[in-house]
Protein backbone atom coordinates (compact mmCIF):
# COMPACT_ATOMS: atom_id res chain seq x y z
CA UNK A 1 0.00 0.00 0.00
CA UNK A 2 1.50 3.30 -1.07
CA UNK A 3 1.20 6.59 0.66
CA UNK A 4 1.65 10.02 -0.83
CA UNK A 5 4.82 11.69 -1.98
CA UNK A 6 7.71 11.90 0.47
CA UNK A 7 7.89 15.65 -0.07
CA UNK A 8 5.87 17.37 2.61
CA UNK A 9 2.95 19.43 1.36
CA UNK A 10 2.46 17.53 -1.90
CA UNK A 11 -0.88 15.79 -1.64
CA UNK A 12 -0.45 12.48 -3.39
CA UNK A 13 -2.64 9.43 -3.08
CA UNK A 14 -2.00 7.15 -0.13
CA UNK A 15 -4.40 4.28 -0.61
CA UNK A 16 -2.79 2.55 -3.57
CA UNK A 17 -1.44 -0.94 -3.25
CA UNK A 18 2.21 -1.61 -3.92
CA UNK A 19 5.12 -0.23 -1.93
CA UNK A 20 6.80 2.91 -3.18
CA UNK A 21 10.61 3.13 -3.09
CA UNK A 22 12.24 5.24 -0.41
CA UNK A 23 13.10 8.66 -1.75
CA UNK A 24 15.90 9.32 0.70
CA UNK A 25 17.28 7.88 3.93
CA UNK A 26 20.48 9.73 4.86
CA UNK A 27 23.38 7.76 6.29
CA UNK A 28 25.94 10.55 6.07
CA UNK A 29 25.92 13.99 4.57
CA UNK A 30 28.46 16.81 4.41
CA UNK A 31 27.58 20.46 4.06
CA UNK A 32 30.28 23.12 3.80
CA UNK A 33 29.49 26.26 5.72
CA UNK A 34 31.33 29.58 5.43
CA UNK A 35 34.16 29.94 7.91
CA UNK A 36 33.84 32.01 11.08
CA UNK A 37 36.22 33.27 13.72
CA UNK A 38 34.08 31.66 16.48
CA UNK A 39 35.01 28.22 17.81
CA UNK A 40 32.01 25.92 18.28
CA UNK A 41 31.71 23.73 21.37
CA UNK A 42 29.83 20.51 22.04
CA UNK A 43 27.36 22.47 24.14
CA UNK A 44 26.71 24.79 21.18
CA UNK A 45 25.84 21.77 19.07
CA UNK A 46 23.61 20.28 21.76
CA UNK A 47 21.79 23.56 22.18
CA UNK A 48 21.16 23.72 18.43
CA UNK A 49 19.97 20.11 18.26
CA UNK A 50 17.56 20.87 21.09
CA UNK A 51 15.50 22.75 18.50
CA UNK A 52 15.09 19.66 16.28
CA UNK A 53 11.69 18.09 16.91
CA UNK A 54 10.96 14.42 16.40
CA UNK A 55 8.45 14.36 13.53
CA UNK A 56 4.90 14.27 14.84
CA UNK A 57 5.86 15.26 18.39
CA UNK A 58 6.65 18.45 20.27
CA UNK A 59 9.68 16.88 22.01
CA UNK A 60 13.18 17.28 20.61
CA UNK A 61 15.57 14.52 19.49
CA UNK A 62 17.81 15.04 22.54
CA UNK A 63 15.02 14.32 25.01
CA UNK A 64 14.14 11.22 22.98
CA UNK A 65 17.75 10.04 23.35
CA UNK A 66 18.45 9.84 19.63
CA UNK A 67 21.75 11.75 19.78
CA UNK A 68 24.40 9.22 20.83
CA UNK A 69 27.63 11.15 20.29
CA UNK A 70 28.83 14.59 19.24
CA UNK A 71 32.38 15.22 18.02
CA UNK A 72 33.55 18.80 17.55
CA UNK A 73 36.91 19.83 16.14
CA UNK A 74 37.03 23.42 17.36
CA UNK A 75 40.10 24.26 15.30
CA UNK A 76 38.66 23.21 11.95
CA UNK A 77 34.98 23.73 12.72
CA UNK A 78 34.12 20.15 11.71
CA UNK A 79 31.19 18.49 13.50
CA UNK A 80 30.13 14.82 13.53
CA UNK A 81 26.84 13.78 15.09
CA UNK A 82 25.90 10.14 15.65
CA UNK A 83 22.15 9.45 15.78
CA UNK A 84 20.31 6.21 16.41
CA UNK A 85 16.58 5.63 15.96
CA UNK A 86 14.18 2.75 15.51
CA UNK A 87 11.65 3.35 12.75
CA UNK A 88 10.25 1.82 9.60
CA UNK A 89 9.21 5.18 8.16
CA UNK A 90 11.83 6.66 5.79
CA UNK A 91 10.32 10.12 6.30
CA UNK A 92 11.42 10.21 9.95
CA UNK A 93 15.22 10.25 9.39
CA UNK A 94 14.81 12.49 6.34
CA UNK A 95 12.88 15.12 8.28
CA UNK A 96 15.26 14.92 11.24
CA UNK A 97 18.18 15.34 8.81
CA UNK A 98 16.64 18.42 7.22
CA UNK A 99 15.94 20.08 10.58
CA UNK A 100 19.36 19.20 12.02
CA UNK A 101 21.26 20.59 9.05
CA UNK A 102 19.27 23.82 9.20
CA UNK A 103 20.04 24.48 12.86
CA UNK A 104 23.68 23.38 12.68
CA UNK A 105 24.36 25.68 9.73
CA UNK A 106 23.45 28.59 11.99
CA UNK A 107 25.99 27.72 14.72
CA UNK A 108 28.89 30.21 14.58
CA UNK A 109 32.20 28.61 13.63
CA UNK A 110 30.75 25.40 12.17
CA UNK A 111 32.18 24.59 8.73
CA UNK A 112 31.66 20.90 7.91
CA UNK A 113 28.79 18.83 9.32
CA UNK A 114 28.48 15.07 9.16
CA UNK A 115 25.33 13.29 10.35
CA UNK A 116 25.55 9.51 10.79
CA UNK A 117 22.23 7.71 11.12
CA UNK A 118 21.98 4.24 12.66
CA UNK A 119 18.45 3.18 11.64
CA UNK A 120 16.98 0.05 13.21
CA UNK A 121 13.65 -1.73 13.08
CA UNK A 122 11.41 -1.22 16.12
CA UNK A 123 11.97 -3.90 18.80
CA UNK A 124 10.16 -7.19 18.28
CA UNK A 125 9.06 -6.40 14.74
CA UNK A 126 9.73 -7.77 11.30
CA UNK A 127 9.82 -5.09 8.63
CA UNK A 128 7.85 -5.75 5.48
CA UNK A 129 7.58 -3.57 2.39
CA UNK A 130 4.26 -2.20 3.59
CA UNK A 131 5.51 -1.65 7.15
CA UNK A 132 8.44 0.47 5.96
CA UNK A 133 5.99 3.01 4.64
CA UNK A 134 4.77 3.71 8.15
CA UNK A 135 1.95 2.18 10.18
CA UNK A 136 -0.86 3.86 12.08
CA UNK A 137 -0.55 3.57 15.82
CA UNK A 138 -4.27 2.81 16.23
CA UNK A 139 -4.99 -0.94 16.61
CA UNK A 140 -7.05 -2.39 13.79
CA UNK A 141 -6.39 0.55 11.45
CA UNK A 142 -4.06 0.64 8.44
CA UNK A 143 -4.26 4.31 7.52
CA UNK A 144 -5.56 7.43 9.26
CA UNK A 145 -6.56 10.72 7.68
CA UNK A 146 -7.81 13.80 9.51
CA UNK A 147 -10.45 16.18 8.21
CA UNK A 148 -9.88 19.59 9.73
CA UNK A 149 -10.66 23.27 9.41
CA UNK A 150 -9.52 26.40 11.13
CA UNK A 151 -13.05 27.50 12.02
CA UNK A 152 -16.56 26.23 12.49
CA UNK A 153 -19.43 26.61 10.09
CA UNK A 154 -17.67 25.41 6.93
CA UNK A 155 -19.40 22.01 6.87
CA UNK A 156 -16.44 19.96 8.04
CA UNK A 157 -18.53 17.19 9.64
CA UNK A 158 -20.70 16.98 6.54
CA UNK A 159 -17.56 16.63 4.42
CA UNK A 160 -16.00 14.06 6.76
CA UNK A 161 -19.17 11.95 6.82
CA UNK A 162 -19.65 11.96 3.06
CA UNK A 163 -15.95 11.41 2.38
CA UNK A 164 -16.06 8.32 4.60
CA UNK A 165 -19.14 7.08 2.75
CA UNK A 166 -17.51 7.72 -0.63
CA UNK A 167 -14.33 5.85 0.37
CA UNK A 168 -16.46 2.96 1.60
CA UNK A 169 -18.39 2.93 -1.68
CA UNK A 170 -15.07 2.51 -3.49
CA UNK A 171 -14.53 -0.83 -1.78
CA UNK A 172 -12.51 0.09 1.32
CA UNK A 173 -13.25 -0.82 4.92
CA UNK A 174 -13.77 2.58 6.50
CA UNK A 175 -14.29 3.93 9.99
CA UNK A 176 -15.33 7.43 11.07
CA UNK A 177 -14.41 8.85 14.46
CA UNK A 178 -16.12 12.04 15.61
CA UNK A 179 -13.43 13.84 17.62
CA UNK A 180 -15.58 16.91 18.22
CA UNK A 181 -16.62 16.08 21.78
CA UNK A 182 -18.38 19.38 22.44
CA UNK A 183 -20.45 19.40 19.25
CA UNK A 184 -20.81 15.79 18.07
CA UNK A 185 -22.93 15.42 14.95
CA UNK A 186 -22.00 12.08 13.38
CA UNK A 187 -24.73 10.16 15.22
CA UNK A 188 -27.41 12.47 13.83
CA UNK A 189 -25.93 12.53 10.34
CA UNK A 190 -26.11 8.74 10.17
CA UNK A 191 -29.57 8.58 11.75
CA UNK A 192 -28.87 6.21 14.60
CA UNK A 193 -29.38 6.38 18.36
CA UNK A 194 -27.69 3.06 19.11
CA UNK A 195 -25.48 2.82 22.16
CA UNK A 196 -22.05 1.19 21.90
CA UNK A 197 -21.16 -1.65 24.27
CA UNK A 198 -17.96 -3.06 25.72
CA UNK A 199 -16.47 -6.39 24.62
CA UNK A 200 -14.60 -8.95 26.73
CA UNK A 201 -11.33 -7.08 26.13
CA UNK A 202 -12.79 -3.93 27.69
CA UNK A 203 -12.90 -2.23 24.28
CA UNK A 204 -15.74 -0.09 22.96
CA UNK A 205 -17.43 -1.74 19.99
CA UNK A 206 -18.19 0.89 17.32
CA UNK A 207 -21.64 1.37 15.83
CA UNK A 208 -22.04 0.02 12.28
CA UNK A 209 -24.19 1.87 9.77
CA UNK A 210 -24.13 1.96 5.96
CA UNK A 211 -21.06 -0.29 5.96
CA UNK A 212 -19.04 2.09 8.15
CA UNK A 213 -17.74 1.71 11.70
CA UNK A 214 -18.69 4.81 13.69
CA UNK A 215 -17.74 6.31 17.03
CA UNK A 216 -18.98 9.59 18.47
CA UNK A 217 -19.77 11.14 21.81
CA UNK A 218 -23.23 11.55 20.32
CA UNK A 219 -23.77 7.80 20.75
CA UNK A 220 -23.18 8.12 24.49
CA UNK A 221 -25.34 11.17 25.25
CA UNK A 222 -28.85 12.39 24.67
CA UNK A 223 -29.22 15.14 22.06
CA UNK A 224 -29.84 17.76 24.75
CA UNK A 225 -26.95 16.67 27.01
CA UNK A 226 -23.88 18.94 26.78
CA UNK A 227 -20.29 17.81 27.33
CA UNK A 228 -18.93 20.01 30.10
CA UNK A 229 -15.31 18.99 30.67
CA UNK A 230 -11.97 20.74 30.77
CA UNK A 231 -9.24 20.25 28.19
CA UNK A 232 -7.30 17.39 29.89
CA UNK A 233 -10.48 15.31 30.30
CA UNK A 234 -11.51 16.01 26.71
CA UNK A 235 -8.15 14.81 25.41
CA UNK A 236 -8.46 11.68 27.56
CA UNK A 237 -11.84 10.92 25.99
CA UNK A 238 -10.31 11.45 22.56
CA UNK A 239 -7.53 8.96 23.31
CA UNK A 240 -10.13 6.41 24.41
CA UNK A 241 -12.06 6.87 21.17
CA UNK A 242 -8.92 6.26 19.14
CA UNK A 243 -7.14 3.48 21.04
CA UNK A 244 -9.81 1.76 23.13
CA UNK A 245 -12.31 1.24 20.34
CA UNK A 246 -12.40 -2.19 18.69
CA UNK A 247 -11.81 -0.92 15.15
CA UNK A 248 -12.12 -4.02 12.98
CA UNK A 249 -9.52 -4.30 10.21
CA UNK A 250 -10.03 -0.85 8.70
CA UNK A 251 -8.29 0.24 5.52
CA UNK A 252 -8.74 3.85 6.57
CA UNK A 253 -10.05 5.70 9.59
CA UNK A 254 -11.39 9.20 8.97
CA UNK A 255 -11.06 11.57 11.93
CA UNK A 256 -13.57 14.41 12.06
CA UNK A 257 -11.59 16.99 14.05
CA UNK A 258 -13.10 19.87 16.01
CA UNK A 259 -12.69 23.32 14.47
CA UNK A 260 -9.62 25.31 15.41
CA UNK A 261 -6.20 24.29 16.73
CA UNK A 262 -6.82 23.51 20.40
CA UNK A 263 -6.09 20.74 22.88
CA UNK A 264 -7.87 17.93 21.08
CA UNK A 265 -6.29 18.68 17.72
CA UNK A 266 -2.80 18.92 19.21
CA UNK A 267 -3.25 15.67 21.12
CA UNK A 268 -4.23 13.86 17.95
CA UNK A 269 -1.52 15.21 15.67
CA UNK A 270 1.19 14.65 18.26
CA UNK A 271 0.25 11.13 19.34
CA UNK A 272 -1.36 9.49 16.30
CA UNK A 273 0.56 8.52 13.17
CA UNK A 274 -1.56 10.46 10.69
CA UNK A 275 -1.08 9.61 7.04
CA UNK A 276 -2.37 12.98 5.98
CA UNK A 277 -4.90 15.74 6.47
CA UNK A 278 -7.68 17.16 4.34
CA UNK A 279 -8.55 20.83 4.91
CA UNK A 280 -12.14 22.01 4.50
CA UNK A 281 -12.91 25.63 3.69
CA UNK A 282 -15.49 27.77 1.98
CA UNK A 283 -14.52 30.18 -0.82
CA UNK A 284 -14.54 33.48 1.09
CA UNK A 285 -11.37 35.00 2.51
CA UNK A 286 -12.59 34.99 6.12
CA UNK A 287 -12.74 31.19 6.01
CA UNK A 288 -9.42 30.86 4.17
CA UNK A 289 -7.64 32.88 6.88
CA UNK A 290 -8.53 30.23 9.46
CA UNK A 291 -7.92 27.36 7.04
CA UNK A 292 -4.31 28.57 6.74
CA UNK A 293 -3.94 28.23 10.50
CA UNK A 294 -5.06 24.61 10.33
CA UNK A 295 -2.59 23.97 7.49
CA UNK A 296 0.19 25.57 9.53
CA UNK A 297 -0.60 23.37 12.52
CA UNK A 298 -0.34 20.18 10.48
CA UNK A 299 2.85 21.33 8.79
CA UNK A 300 4.52 22.13 12.12
CA UNK A 301 4.11 18.50 13.18
CA UNK A 302 5.03 17.12 9.74
CA UNK A 303 1.59 15.85 8.75
CA UNK A 304 1.25 15.97 4.93
CA UNK A 305 -1.63 17.97 3.49
CA UNK A 306 -3.50 15.72 1.06
CA UNK A 307 -5.47 18.59 -0.38
CA UNK A 308 -8.21 21.16 0.08
CA UNK A 309 -11.95 20.65 -0.26
CA UNK A 310 -13.97 23.77 -1.01
CA UNK A 311 -17.42 23.29 0.49
CA UNK A 312 -20.47 25.40 -0.43
CA UNK A 313 -18.55 26.30 -3.55
CA UNK A 314 -21.48 27.42 -5.69
CA UNK A 315 -25.24 27.13 -6.11
CA UNK A 316 -26.59 25.56 -9.29
CA UNK A 317 -30.10 26.86 -9.85
CA UNK A 318 -32.31 23.87 -10.69
CA UNK A 319 -34.62 26.06 -12.77
CA UNK A 320 -32.32 27.73 -15.28
CA UNK A 321 -29.01 25.94 -14.62
CA UNK A 322 -27.31 29.23 -13.72
CA UNK A 323 -24.31 28.99 -11.38
CA UNK A 324 -24.25 31.44 -8.46
CA UNK A 325 -21.08 31.87 -6.39
CA UNK A 326 -22.80 32.94 -3.19
CA UNK A 327 -19.67 32.90 -1.00
CA UNK A 328 -17.21 34.08 -3.63
CA UNK A 329 -15.27 32.29 -6.32
CA UNK A 330 -11.84 30.73 -6.58
CA UNK A 331 -10.75 30.99 -2.94
CA UNK A 332 -10.06 27.29 -2.45
CA UNK A 333 -8.34 26.95 -5.81
CA UNK A 334 -6.07 29.91 -5.13
CA UNK A 335 -5.15 28.60 -1.68
CA UNK A 336 -4.40 25.13 -3.03
CA UNK A 337 -2.02 26.60 -5.61
CA UNK A 338 -0.35 28.73 -2.97
CA UNK A 339 0.28 25.65 -0.80
CA UNK A 340 1.22 23.42 -3.72
CA UNK A 341 -1.45 20.83 -2.90
CA UNK A 342 -4.43 19.55 -4.91
CA UNK A 343 -7.85 21.13 -4.84
CA UNK A 344 -9.57 17.81 -4.24
CA UNK A 345 -13.06 19.01 -5.03
CA UNK A 346 -15.67 21.76 -4.97
CA UNK A 347 -18.89 20.75 -3.24
CA UNK A 348 -21.97 22.63 -4.49
CA UNK A 349 -24.76 23.94 -2.31
CA UNK A 350 -27.71 21.57 -2.69
CA UNK A 351 -30.95 21.30 -0.78
CA UNK A 352 -30.45 17.53 -0.72
CA UNK A 353 -27.18 17.84 1.18
CA UNK A 354 -28.98 19.51 4.09
CA UNK A 355 -32.04 17.27 3.83
CA UNK A 356 -30.03 14.06 3.73
CA UNK A 357 -27.89 15.18 6.66
CA UNK A 358 -30.99 15.96 8.74
CA UNK A 359 -32.54 12.62 7.79
CA UNK A 360 -29.44 10.61 8.71
CA UNK A 361 -28.71 9.66 5.13
CA UNK A 362 -25.44 11.24 3.85
CA UNK A 363 -25.71 12.59 0.31
CA UNK A 364 -22.79 10.43 -0.89
CA UNK A 365 -25.11 7.42 -0.58
CA UNK A 366 -27.20 8.87 -3.41
CA UNK A 367 -26.71 8.04 -7.08
CA UNK A 368 -23.93 10.39 -8.31
CA UNK A 369 -25.76 10.71 -11.61
CA UNK A 370 -28.59 12.45 -9.75
CA UNK A 371 -26.60 14.60 -7.33
CA UNK A 372 -23.68 16.88 -8.14
CA UNK A 373 -22.64 16.82 -4.48
CA UNK A 374 -22.60 13.02 -4.36
CA UNK A 375 -20.55 12.93 -7.56
CA UNK A 376 -18.09 15.45 -6.11
CA UNK A 377 -17.51 13.28 -3.02
CA UNK A 378 -17.09 10.15 -5.15
CA UNK A 379 -14.54 12.00 -7.32
CA UNK A 380 -12.60 13.10 -4.23
CA UNK A 381 -12.47 9.52 -2.96
CA UNK A 382 -11.24 8.37 -6.36
CA UNK A 383 -8.42 10.94 -6.25
CA UNK A 384 -7.27 9.67 -2.88
CA UNK A 385 -7.13 6.16 -4.27
CA UNK A 386 -5.17 6.96 -7.44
Amino acid sequence: MRIFSKRRGQGKSFLNHGAAPFDFIPTACYVRIPSSTSMPTEQDIRTALGHVRYPGFSRDILSFGLVKEIQVDAASGNVVVELSLATRDPNIPRLIHEQAMDVLKAVPGVRDVKLNFDIKDPPGSVATAADKLGKASIPGVKRVIAVGSGKGGVGKSTVASNLAVALSSSGLRVGLCDCDLYGPSIAHMFGTDERPYQNDEQQIVPIEKNGLQLMSMGFLLEDSSPVIVRGPIATRYTQQFLRQVAWDNLDVLVLDLPPGTGDIQLTIVQTVALDGAVIVTTPQEIALIDARKAVSMFQKVNVPILGIIENMSYFLCPGDGQVYHIFGKGGGEHEAKRLGVPLLGQIPIEMNVRECGDEGHPIALEDPAKSAASKAFRDIAAQLRQ
